[in-house]
Formats: structure tokens, C-alpha cells, sequence
């Protein structure tokens, strides 16, 4: 399983991941663990895989290239939205000093704290609810990322919850989805078309919204 995940920095890098601490991050955590047994001869594929309850686990490459542009820093603090696996909760861990998860699905979340707590992350705290209203009382994020799409706008509540300075990313839409980079100044926010993108949909609140 090294030896494939050697592969896949290797195409992650021929595909333009640049940054040698992402691929460090991707290079150590066992993706093969975070997919169900059945799917492990495909973990160091490439693509995303299905991990129940209609989700996925994403693509290593935007998990790769949504790191990379959260440019993340050993004292960072980070938002996730959509644990999923965890997985990407477990790669953001290697490079900043905590990550804060979020997913709605009880199940999910469950496995997700299980596997994480056994692999040792001590700077990963899962918490199942709707993401629709992030993690007040440990706000503010440097970083806050979304791995599931609202379907016309990311939630206020999480713009307020972004520290000046930080960065969000996010895919948003529906049936076409952009990856959106939006970055907290003194005087507001600014935002950034990066690439199109396909996620499973918010739920919850973001659905009402």
C-alpha cells in the first residue's frame, strides 16, 4: 500500500500538486484504511469511491489541490464540513495545529471519530450536526473547508466564523458546481472562481436556504 500511495503523489504531482507538504500529507495517511474493505484495491486510485449512505470519499486529487489552496500553516485552526471518512479531516491534521469536523450523518461521523482516534490523531474533533451553522464556540477558523455543495451560496454563518485573514473553500451549486476560494479582508470578502467540480449536495438547513 505504500508503494501505491508513492504512485499516486507521483500522479498527483504530473497533474500540478506542487505543494511538497500536501503531498507529504497524502504520501502518510493510509487512504486504504478510510474506504470500506471491499474498495481497497481502488484507494490509491485515482477517483472517488463510494463509503455508504450515498457519499463518497473524494478524489485524491481535490483533496490534494483543495489543501493546497487553503495554504494551510502549522498554527492554523480549521472548519470541516462533510467528514465523510475522514480522510481529508486526517490530511488537513498533518499539516496544521487542529481540525474541527463536522458531518450530519450520525453513522459517519461515528466511524469516522473511530478510526481517526485509532490511527492517533489527538488534533481531530468530530462532532455530528447540521455543518449549515459550523462550530461557534471554537470560532474563529483561519481555515474553513466544505466537502459538500450548498446549493446557491455558502452559509453566513460560516463567513462569520472565518477569522480576518482566512480562507474558505467550497464547492457550490447544484447540477454545475464551481469550487469557490473566498478569503476574509478588514474590509469584507473577496471570492475566487477556481475549477468545476462534482460533490454530493449539502444537506440540511442548506436545502431551506
Amino acid at each position: 500500500m505504500e508503494e501505491r500511495r508513492s504512485d499516486l503523489v507521483a500522479q498527483l504531482r504530473l497533474e500540478g500538486i506542487t505543494d511538497p507538504k500536501v503531498l507529504n500529507a497524502i504520501q502518510t495517511v493510509p487512504r486504504h484504511l478510510f474506504v470500506p474493505p471491499n474498495r481497497r484495491e481502488f484507494a490509491y486510485e485515482n477517483r472517488p469511491l463510494p463509503i455508504g449512505l450515498e457519499q463518497t470519499i473524494s478524489q485524491p486529487y481535490i483533496v490534494a489541490y483543495m489543501t493546497e489552496a487553503l495554504r494551510l500553516q502549522p498554527s492554523d485552526r480549521v472548519l470541516e464540513i462533510g467528514t465523510g471518512s475522514g480522510y481529508h479531516a486526517a490530511v488537513m491534521a498533518e499539516l496544521c495545529d487542529y481540525v474541527y469536523t463536522i458531518e450530519i450523518l450520525p453513522e459517519l461521523a461515528n466511524s469516522a471519530k473511530s478510526l481517526l482516534d485509532s490511527l492517533g490523531y489527538a488534533n481531530i474533533t468530530v462532532r455530528s450536526c447540521d455543518g449549515y451553522i459550523g462550530w461557534q464556540e471554537q470560532a474563529p477558523f483561519s481555515a474553513i473547508i466544505l466537502t459538500a455543495a450548498p446549493p446557491e451560496r455558502i452559509p453566513q454563518p460560516l463567513l462569520d466564523q472565518l477569522a480576518i485573514g482566512g480562507r474558505l473553500i467550497a464547492p457550490v451549486g447544484e447540477e454545475s458546481q464551481d469550487l469557490v476560494l473566498v478569503r476574509r479582508t478588514n474590509d469584507g470578502y473577496t471570492s475566487e472562481l477556481l475549477i468545476p467540480v462534482r460533490f454530493v449536495p449539502m444537506t440540511g438547513q442548506a436545502q431551506d436556504r
